[in-house]
């Protein structure tokens, strides 16, 4: 029998995963082949999808990108008959796969995302069962230990939530994933709950154990609705097999948990608003204290953390802290899943431990810009990240060190820009883009946007150099304002493309770069 494999990934179905795997089925029925098709999920190299694999005893063979016109003749070579053009041989020996560091996304491409059966066989919940021998104080030390920081963008360290949400008293405590992923180019937590769900689900588990709450939601974006319809799916499987419920795998302890689906808000990734929006109300960010490990959900203590963040959590368990704390640099320890975006040659996830340089993941990795043409600069952390220029992509991928030259590394979305894209059309956007999704609670983000789109437009207007040198005073002002005045990181970081994009590109505003510096 060929036991070909063929992704059920958004992407992938997106270029035509679902037509290829039927003329399969067709081809091979006609030709009276035993051929079975499995639906698994993406390895993340996009370009290459939608990606064939050959199953055999020696480990995988690639073929790709593959269309349905390309069916027969891939049959035709897997029966024998000559090396295929689109054969990409042993896949695990792909160079852009074979140097990474999988942890999170170990299982990426090998397994079917509703089997049970395939996530265990691949180390699955052995994280929760060595939590059930522990206790509470003792998992959340694990936590501690292992250097984990939040990977939605702040990188508040793990543990000291788990500890202030386990130390609180309350009847109820609830913990919360924010899978909102609204960041552009960034598809992490999408391809972790479509392609690993169970995963997600077992790193939910083994916090609240810790912390002792009972009940949990993972609350998705609306507009990832095959994400929305595997998790629910895959939670049925899990509480059938006894993973949720009122006695988690025998332990004698309760957890659950239940998806709740988001409206398309962007502010609802930040986890106050998030929680508004759970409880029935318009998504709108709560000034704290209180802080939400003490008053969140509903009142009650929460742990809200993101998918990348809540699925990390298997591994230490699993593992050893210290097994996680012997990845990465300084304080930014265990690996980050990184998307290439954006006008670049080879756009996919890169899962590899902090510290190497932007240069090797969008030169390296990337290969570059998708036109051919010059980089400009690469957006890192989403659409509120700043523009950071080639001169800076020796910079090595580390919070610190990212946060000393103005920039972030955010949800580890990386947008590439070649040498054709305005910069000052970019800052413009940025400002729009917060007038837009700003909850409108506090004045900067709400007036504070609105009147920068104004001061850009009037800064590209203006008649002479003087005229110019008002307007970037004012705007870089504004800038201050909404970096320290506004209640939440979307008022709080939308200078960031603004200020990066005027410091490095003063020509696209019309500027001398003594102006721009002033």
């Amino acid at each position: 029998m060929l036991r070909l494999c063929i992704p059920c990934d958004s992407v992938a179905r997106a270029v035509g995963a679902d037509a290829v795997a039927e003329a399969l089925v067709a081809e091979a029925g006609r030709r009276r082949l035993d051929v079975e098709v499995m639906r698994t999920s993406s390895r993340g190299l996009y370009w290459l999808e939608p990606l064939l694999e050959l199953d055999g005893p020696d480990g995988r063979l690639g073929f790709g990108p593959v269309t349905p016109e390309d069916v027969p003749s891939l049959l035709d070579a897997l029966a024998g008959e000559g090396v295929h053009p689109l054969a990409l041989g042993a896949v695990e020996e792909i160079p852009y796969l074979k140097s990474q560091q999988r942890l999170l996304f170990a299982r990426a491409g090998i397994t079917r995302p509703l089997s049970l059966e395939d996530y265990r066989a691949h180390g699955g919940y052995e994280g929760l069962a060595r939590a059930i021998a522990l206790s509470g104080d003792e998992i959340v030390a694990a936590v501690l230990d292992s250097g984990l920081r939040g990977r939605g963008g702040a990188a508040f360290p793990a543990g000291i939530k788990w500890r202030t949400v386990r130390g609180a008293v309350a009847e109820q405590k609830y913990v919360v994933c924010n899978a909102d992923e609204g960041d552009s180019g960034t598809f992490a937590d999408r391809m972790q709950m479509e392609g690993d769900p169970f995963l997600l689900i077992e790193g939910m588990t083994i916090a609240g154990l810790a912390v002792g709450a009972t009940l949990g939601y993972i609350y998705v974006r609306s507009e990832y609705p095959q994400a929305v319809q595997t998790l629910r799916a895959a939670l049925e499987i899990a509480r059938e097999a006894g993973y949720l419920g009122g006695d988690v795998a025998g332990s004698g302890r309760a957890f659950d948990l239940e998806v709740r689906v988001g409206a398309g808000a962007y502010i609802c990734g930040e986890e106050t608003a998030l929680l508004d929006s759970l409880e029935g109300k318009r998504g709108v960010v709560r000034a704290k204290p209180p802080l939400p490990a003490l008053q969140g959900l509903f009142g009650q203590p929460t742990l809200v953390h993101n998918v990348l963040t809540l699925t990390s959590v298997p591994t230490i368990l699993a593992r050893g802290a210290q097994f996680y704390r012997d990845f990465g640099m300084g304080r930014s320890l265990g690996t980050m899943p990184f998307q290439l975006a954006g006008n670049v040659r080879h756009g996919g996830l890169v899962e590899r431990a902090f510290g190497l340089t932007l240069r090797e993941l969008v030169e390296g990795y990337g290969g570059g810009t998708a036109s051919g043409r010059p980089l400009k600069a690469a957006q890192v952390g989403g659409p509120l990240g700043a523009w950071v220029p080639p001169s800076q992509f020796d910079t090595p991928l580390d919070y610190e060190a990212f946060a000393a030259m103005g920039a972030m590394l955010g949800h580890g979305g990386v947008v590439v820009a070649d040498d054709s894209l305005d910069m000052a059309q970019m800052a413009r956007f940025a400002l729009q883009f917060c007038a837009e999704e700003s909850c409108g609670k506090c004045t900067p983000c709400r007036i504070g946007s609105t009147r920068g789109v104004e001061v850009v437009d009037r800064l590209l207007a203006a008649p002479d150099a003087a005229a110019r040198d008002e307007q970037v005073i004012l705007l870089k002002d504004l800038c201050d304002t909404l970096t320290y005045g506004s209640l939440c990181a979307l008022g709080g970081m939308t200078a960031y493309p603004v200020t990066s994009a005027l410091k490095h590109f003063p020509a696209d505003f019309g500027l001398e770069t003594s102006e721009a510096d002033q």
